[in-house]
């Protein structure tokens, strides 16, 4: 029998397949523990073996079900062979995590090459992986897609935009292909998180403070100030959020905002 997307609750998540890629560490590490602790069948997908095991592991040891691939998201080929070696399995959940943080300088200052890095593992990786695991989804009629994004693709961010235009783009696509494959029974939505505490927030604050003149704790401060709830995500928040929407069969084509009451400044 086909996974329905349109069931609710954690025991509608439990004996699902789910694909994360950029399983192995941080956001995708998050999302692959929280779905295997909802009872999903986990496919931890990235480049590195080593951080891939090391998730997998880590879900053991909570009685999760994970496994790992390997995979590029960015080489048509490497996706390829990747929907080779899963084609019996009945994926029901993509989460396109996979992402890069790039360059932080203006743009004037960006080299074609940084940029066209950027844009092919965030939005040219998600694009494939979608034309790769669509198919089957809408073959059987059901299925759920979820494309992180960031709220840093809807608000000013000085000094980041070859991130800041390739996660307006995931937005971008994501409403679009909601709108070619609802009908059809596949839900598509983004989440967006804001800030999470983290090895690359703490990069991105070390070269904000560079880039302005100031101390590490003065861009920290003047960053985060700009969120309501005046902290960082946690990490284990965009685990929770990413099986909180596969709870809501009524969420489609929507972008959730994760990121303690960020706003534009």
């Amino acid at each position: 029998m086909a996974e329905a997307s349109a069931a609710c609750g954690p025991a509608a998540l439990a004996g699902r397949t789910a694909l994360v890629t950029g399983g192995g560490n941080g956001l995708g590490r998050s999302i692959v523990l929280a779905l295997a602790r909802a009872g999903v069948r986990v496919i931890a997908a990235g480049r590195t073996e080593a951080t891939l095991a090391d998730t997998a592991g880590a879900a053991a040891e909570a009685s999760g079900d994970v496994v790992t691939a390997t995979v590029d998201v960015a080489d048509p080929g490497s996706v390829a062979r990747l929907g080779d070696v899963l084609g019996r399995e009945e994926i029901s959940i993509l989460v396109n995590n996979a992402g890069v943080a790039g360059p932080v300088a203006p743009l004037v200052d960006v080299d074609p090459a940084d940029w066209d890095d950027v844009f092919a593992v965030n939005v040219r990786g998600a694009f494939l992986m979608c034309r790769q695991f669509l198919p089957a989804m809408i073959d059987r009629g059901a299925g759920d897609v979820i494309n992180i994004a960031s709220v840093s693709g809807k608000r000013p961010l000085a000094g980041r935009t070859p991130y800041c235009a390739s996660k307006m783009a995931v937005i971008g696509l994501t409403t679009t292909l909601a709108a070619e494959v609802g009908p059809l029974g596949v839900s598509v939505n983004t989440l967006s998180p804001g800030p999470v505490r983290g090895p690359r927030m703490d990069r991105n604050f070390r070269l904000e403070a560079e880039r302005l003149g100031v101390t590490v704790e003065a861009a920290t401060e003047a960053f985060v100030s700009r969120a309501l709830l005046h902290r960082l995500v946690e990490s284990d928040e965009v685990g929770q959020a990413v099986v909180a929407m596969l709870q809501m069969p009524g969420l489609h084509a929507a972008d959730i905002d994760l990121s303690a009451g960020m706003v534009a400044g």
